[in-house]
């Protein structure tokens, strides 16, 4: 996951055991790694993200997703949520992860990661996603693959996906779109760059690596009333 926040570039790079946070303040040319590393939990983890510069963001902290999992490689039964002040990413002690929500729907927040709790869960298929906000729509998007492709060299190149809405960026989440095999591979990751959504949120473009390639397909949201 790489997110641009206030001019600062930042990067997690997982199968760093499990994944570490590195950013640059200019432009990509030099990095500085953070001293700590995620042990567990945390395997893949994607930024929320609000458009350039995280200009449209709802408040000012940074919302980090993962599979429930050691490693990229691993499906899991469930995600994961954490957040942190968009000023301290570089610190770990400021790191707090979702809790579940009172009885009021509101997220519980804990700085113990042994206490954190499933944002979306789905029994095996919790694999490598994207998470994008759609000012249109005043909805999150979540796109997920499945994991469970068929073709011997998994998602790349034959498999499904899901594609997740929420008021929130901890849910609830309700199945926008979901298929078991697409006309081409999912790829390995994809998400609704909020550059390329229309003004109302209605037209939106699905980057993904379908084939290990670049790929784009134009997606048209049909709203319900």
């Amino acid at each position: 996951g790489m997110l641009m926040v206030d001019g600062t570039l930042y990067m997690w790079v997982r199968n760093a055991g499990n994944s570490q946070l590195a950013w640059s303040e200019d432009r990509g040319k030099t990095w500085t790694w953070a001293d700590w590393k995620f042990e567990t939990s945390f395997g893949c983890p994607t930024f929320l993200n609000f458009g350039r510069n995280y200009g449209g963001a709802r408040d000012g902290f940074v919302y980090i997703y993962s599979q429930e999992s050691e490693t990229a490689y691993d499906a899991a039964d469930s995600m994961v949520l954490a957040r942190v002040p968009k000023d301290m990413l570089g610190e770990r002690s400021a790191f707090r992860f979702f809790a579940g929500v009172d009885s009021k729907g509101e997220p519980r927040w804990t700085g113990k990661l042994a206490d954190r709790k499933p944002v979306f869960e789905h029994e095996g298929m919790c694999y490598r996603g994207g998470v994008t906000y759609n000012a249109g729509l005043k909805r999150y998007l979540w796109c997920q693959i499945h994991p469970d492709s068929p073709h011997k060299q998994g998602p790349r190149f034959e498999g499904g996906f899901g594609i997740y809405e929420a008021p929130e960026p901890w849910g609830p989440w309700s199945t926008a779109f979901f298929t078991r095999k697409w006309d081409v591979g999912p790829g390995e990751t994809s998400s609704f760059p909020s550059k390329w959504m229309s003004a109302d949120g209605t037209t939106a473009h699905l980057v993904f690596s379908g084939n290990d390639t670049f790929s784009v397909r134009k997606a048209e949201f049909q709203l319900s009333r």
